[in-house]
């Protein structure tokens, strides 16, 4: 399993930006699927957004769509989920781990391992 570190969180006003970065230890990611995912205080765990290692294509579900914009900086070996307009409700620990693809239904749950994650707070 890779072994992913999550970081660029941090506190940040309502419809302001974060640009969060997933890395790998050991091995790239060019060929894999990556998904970001989120999960609040008493809250289910919520798939974000992915894209694909094969084709570039990506996902991202219905509430960040048009906000958040995944992809991946090859030059850093990264993938990174440019987060524009926050808002509280994206209040989360964010992380990134494998997925089966990216397509809605893989982008739902992560398939391997995942870090650490990185904490978003979106608060005036």
């Amino acid at each position: 399993q890779l072994q992913l570190v999550e970081s660029g969180g941090g506190l940040v006003q309502p419809g302001g930006s974060l640009r969060l970065s997933c890395a790998a230890s050991g091995s790239t990611l060019d060929y894999y699927h990556i998904g970001w995912f989120r999960q609040a205080p008493g809250k289910e765990r919520e798939g974000v957004s992915c894209i694909s290692g094969m084709d570039g294509s990506t996902y991202a579900t219905d509430s960040v769509r048009g906000r958040f914009t995944i992809g991946r900086d090859n030059a850093k070996d990264t993938v990174y989920l440019q987060m524009n307009n926050l808002k509280p409700e994206d209040t989360a620990l964010y992380y990134c781990a494998q997925t089966c693809g990216s397509s809605s239904v893989c982008c739902e749950r992560p398939a391997g391992s995942w870090g650490k994650g990185t904490q978003v707070t979106v608060s005036p």
